[in-house]
């Protein structure tokens, strides 16, 4: 079942790592992917250069791909646009439709500056105004210092919304970034007692009506429900929860989903985006 790779393979990588992955490229050797990784002919981490001045390549980096340089980049198939009308979650209680925001710049060429002082004085600026309050709608765009970015509204094909495939199909930075997502949750009656479960890659901060409910601190990997708010109430009608991921090199992406009391997924919300 989907929902038991998530728990145990995410939880199995993220407690039999150190952290820190290390790979040697021999020459001549083919270098396998694993799922999930970087599309091929994927931009080296912090935006750098192809290669050293006078040919050559940068440390870690492969060998261009030149059909898959050539190809057209696109983020299919993680994402299609939003549908109409209001989205169940899946299956397992995950929330798939979202307002998400082209990558701001932000460069870490680590992942251990994140510590909880860090993240919270870094997403809690205000980068573009209505940050905190303004309920975005797809194509709307923001200016953050010399970036122009643009919102879009999309439908997450798979549980966790694969921000690092979103940027690279549109061709913006991967690393050294924060993205921002924003949906409403429309809860058919008032439940209280249920709670935020996140799990992002790397650092993250959640909001539900414009209140701090989830941090998630420090280098970590994506694992399904990596931390649970506090009790909540979700009102009856329009919810909104927002979100900012910041990463350094690396894959990035995050899920979400309510529970209740019991542990067992939410699913009689439906989320919108406006």
């Amino acid at each position: 079942m989907n929902s038991l790779r998530k728990a145990a393979g995410l939880r199995g990588i993220a407690l039999g790592l150190s952290g820190v992955l290390v790979i040697s490229i021999v020459p001549g050797i083919a270098a396998a992917q694993s799922p999930g990784a970087a599309p091929a002919g994927a931009p080296t981490a912090g935006g750098l250069p192809p290669g050293p001045p006078g040919g050559g390549l940068a440390m870690g980096q492969l060998p261009a791909d030149a059909k898959a340089a050539a190809a057209a980049r696109t983020i299919a198939p993680y994402f299609v646009p939003a549908g109409k009308g209001a989205k169940a979650p899946d299956a397992d209680g995950f929330l798939q439709r979202w307002l998400l925001l082209e990558p701001i710049n932000k460069p870490n060429r680590t992942n251990t500056v994140f510590t909880d002082t860090y993240v919270r004085n870094t997403l809690t600026t205000e980068y573009f105004p209505g940050q905190f309050t303004t309920l975005p709608h797809g194509g709307d765009r923001v200016k953050v210092g010399e970036q122009e970015l643009a919102w879009h509204a999309l439908d997450s094909t798979l549980f966790d919304a694969k921000l690092f495939n979103f940027a690279y199909g549109l061709n913006k930075q991967t690393y050294g970034v924060i993205f921002w997502a924003v949906t409403i949750v429309n809860a058919p009656r008032e439940m209280r007692n249920v709670r935020l479960a996140v799990g992002s890659n790397s650092a993250s901060m959640w909001w539900l009506n414009g209140e701090d409910v989830a941090d998630l601190f420090n280098d970590r990997r994506m694992v399904m429900d990596d931390v649970v708010s506090r009790p909540l109430t979700l009102k009856q009608g329009k919810n909104v929860l927002r979100g900012a991921v910041i990463n350094g090199p690396g894959l990035s992406d995050f899920c979400v989903r309510f529970i209740d009391a019991n542990g067992s997924p939410v699913k009689d919300i439906r989320t919108s985006l406006e």
